[in-house]
Formats: C-alpha cells, sequence, structure tokens
C-alpha cells in the first residue's frame, strides 16, 4: 500500500525528510541509523522507477524526484554524522552550523539513477568558537556523511562528489562562508560562474543556505552579463570538451551526455544563455534547464521553434538515459551496442517489439535538429 501511495508520483523532500529523521532517530549507532535512512531511500528509488516505467511520471519530474530524494537523505544523514561526530568528541553543542548546496545536476533538479549527488560544503562557526576546532568537527561531519552513504547495502550506495569546491580535490572539503566569499572574489573563473548556475542551497542551516545564495547570485547572474571575452572563453571550454571528453570508442553521433546534440550541448547553449542575460531576465535565475529555456523563448532571446527543439531533445535523451540505466543496472551515457539491451531500452520507451531501429532512428533525429539549433545559438550568437 505504501508503494503504491501517491499514484507512484515522487513525494517531496520534506515528508521523506520526516520520515527518515524519525527511523534514523530509533538507532544509537550511526550505521544503523543511516540504514534506516537508506531503507527508506531504497522505497522510494523502487517507486520513482515502478511511475518511470509504466508511463506514469514525467521524465523532468522523475529527475525532479530522485533529486528531492536525494535532498532528504542527506538532511537525515547529516543530523546522523553530526550527533556521531559530537559524541566522538564529547560536544555538548556544535560549534558550527553546516549547509549543503546542491550542485551539478542534483542541483538542477535533474538526477538520473545512480547518479552522483556533486555538492558543496559550506560552515559558519558559531560566536565565540574556536575557528580551528569549528573547522575540524565540520570536515569530520562531511567525512562521516560520505562514509556511511557509500557503505555497501541492499541499496546502490549514494556517492558525495565534492570535487566542483573551490581548488577541486586539492582544496579543502568544508569552507566557511567567509572563505568562500574570499576565494569567489579573488579568484573564480568564468567556468566556476557557470558551475554556480546548478548551485541550489537545499540541505543543512537555513540561514546559512540563505546567505550562500546571496553571496553567489551576483557571480553567476552578473547584472550586465559576462564580457565578450568569457563568452569566447566558455566557448573555447565547450571546444576543449567536445575534443576531449568523449570517451575513447564512444560513437559521437549517439553518446547521450557529450554527443552532438546530447545533453552537455543543450546545456551548456541554454547556461551561456543565462550567465549573458540573467541579470536583465529574471525567469533566467534558475538551476533548472528546461526553466531557464522557457525563459529565454518567453525574453526573446530564443525563437519558439529552436526552444521547442531543445526541449524535446533534452527531454527525449534524459529519458534514454533513464532507460538505459534501469535496463543495465548501473549508469550509463551510451546506447547499448548489444542488440537485447537496445530492445530492452526500446521497450521501456514504449516501442513495439522488433522496433530498436526505429529508436535510434528517432534518437539520431532528436539530437541532429538540437544540434543544428545549438550550432547557431551557442556557436554564432
Amino acid at each position: 500500500v505504501r508503494m503504491l501511495g501517491g499514484d507512484l508520483h515522487p513525494l517531496g523532500a520534506e515528508a521523506l525528510t520526516e520520515e527518515m529523521l524519525a527511523t534514523s532517530s530509533r538507532h544509537e549507532q550511526p550505521e544503523a541509523a543511516v540504514l534506516s535512512v537508506r531503507g527508506v531511500r531504497r522505497r522510494e528509488l523502487l517507486r520513482i522507477a515502478a511511475g518511470d516505467l509504466l508511463g506514469l511520471t514525467d521524465v523532468a519530474d522523475v529527475g525532479a524526484g530522485l533529486s528531492r530524494l536525494t535532498d532528504a537523505t542527506l538532511e537525515a544523514t547529516l543530523a546522523v554524522a553530526q550527533r556521531a561526530v559530537a559524541t566522538q568528541r564529547g560536544l555538548d553543542a556544535a560549534p558550527t552550523r553546516m549547509a549543503i548546496v546542491a550542485m551539478g545536476r542534483y542541483g538542477g533538479f535533474e538526477l538520473s539513477y545512480g547518479s552522483d549527488a556533486d555538492v558543496l560544503f559550506v560552515h559558519d562557526p558559531e560566536p565565540g568558537a574556536d575557528a580551528q576546532e569549528a573547522a575540524s568537527y565540520a570536515q569530520a561531519v562531511a567525512l562521516e556523511l560520505r562514509r556511511l552513504l557509500a557503505l555497501p547495502g541492499p541499496d546502490p550506495a549514494l556517492e558525495v562528489d565534492a570535487d566542483l569546491r573551490p581548488e577541486g580535490r586539492q582544496g579543502p572539503l568544508v569552507r566557511t562562508l567567509d572563505s568562500y566569499a574570499a576565494y569567489y572574489a579573488k579568484w573564480s573563473k568564468v567556468w566556476e560562474a557557470q558551475a554556480l548556475l546548478r548551485a541550489d542551497p537545499v540541505v543543512g542551516d537555513r540561514e546559512l543556505l540563505g546567505r550562500f545564495a546571496e553571496l553567489i547570485d551576483p557571480l553567476r547572474y552578473p547584472p550586465d552579463g559576462i564580457s565578450a571575452d568569457d563568452v569566447l572563453e566558455v566557448r573555447r571550454v565547450k571546444a576543449r570538451v567536445d575534443e576531449e571528453r568523449l570517451p575513447r570508442g564512444a560513437d559521437p553521433h549517439t553518446h547521450l551526455k557529450l554527443g552532438r546534440g546530447g545533453l552537455a550541448d543543450i546545456e551548456w547553449t541554454v547556461q551561456l544563455l543565462q550567465m549573458r542575460y540573467a541579470g536583465a531576465v529574471p525567469g533566467l535565475r534558475t538551476s533548472r534547464t528546461l526553466e531557464a529555456l522557457a525563459a529565454a523563448r518567453e525574453a526573446g532571446l530564443v525563437d519558439e521553434d529552436d526552444a521547442a527543439v531543445l526541449q524535446q531533445a533534452w527531454r527525449r535523451v534524459s529519458r534514454v538515459r533513464n532507460a538505459v540505466t534501469l535496463v543495465r543496472g548501473k549508469p550509463s551515457d551510451e546506447l547499448p551496442r548489444d542488440i537485447r539491451e537496445r530492445a530492452a531500452v526500446a521497450a521501456v520507451l514504449g516501442y513495439p517489439p522488433g522496433s530498436s531501429d526505429a529508436m535510434v532512428n528517432d534518437q539520431l533525429r532528436y539530437t541532429r535538429l538540437a544540434r543544428a539549433v545549438v550550432e547557431r545559438v551557442f556557436w554564432e550568437t
């Protein structure tokens, strides 16, 4: 009965967080507490996948549902990790407040099955707290959270990836809000402003999340847009991605993420419009690709036909990507070459038996049309 609740529509983060916090509070050991959290997550993953397979849930709602499920999982696990570290250190109260900022496809409400959760960790020491103790505590909490969610179990592990943080893997795992402010003021590059378009402060201390959003908004939505030199830099980086990032042996026509007319093409096109015009067009100030694309169309930055092509291609490629993951049981950005797997993907997408070739041809048509729009809007406009 619980599995069928809500007609398999994804549940919101608030209800899931409440349930996860309640079930985890019944366990003293952090491993057992997070195992119960992950049990709720496993059930919801099954519900979302069932709704997807039965054609009851739109692809955008699948991505949003998986993202909000991740919000709840991180919120509950953060509470467990904070309790565990405080107990280990004999602390009556935490020396710092903590928050987690969703990034990448997670921040864009666009997670797929099995996706990592790209995040930034931020903390803000309590008044009078020792700065070193606060930093050590925050680091320990972040490491504990990642450890608990990566443990093997009956549900898929959730990989929490913080590589988009300032200085990447060489930088501190957790920074104070002041440290983020100092870094962005002095060192930030245009690619970091682009990455922050997907930032969605969602987990942890609410006041701290709001302050982080206030910090990054002028960077990602510059009032006068990015400079002509920065536009050229974004295009230069995209050209390098196109040349270097496609896996060896992958078909550039059918790779779902990095192929021609694939997700990266569409998302970079929308993001360049955001960086150029979000200062003047409030509707572009969103982490969601389709919302930003709709705002660009309404503002006359993209004509209606081109916007429709990009929207349809994004939805199509996202559906195929989810279908491939469900068929293979692991994330993948490539159309299967195995004929049985292709047939299974076609079936998940609603094609009748024997329609694998039709499925591939349809995919190529969507991406070919999208690539033509990308050539005009991203590279030439």
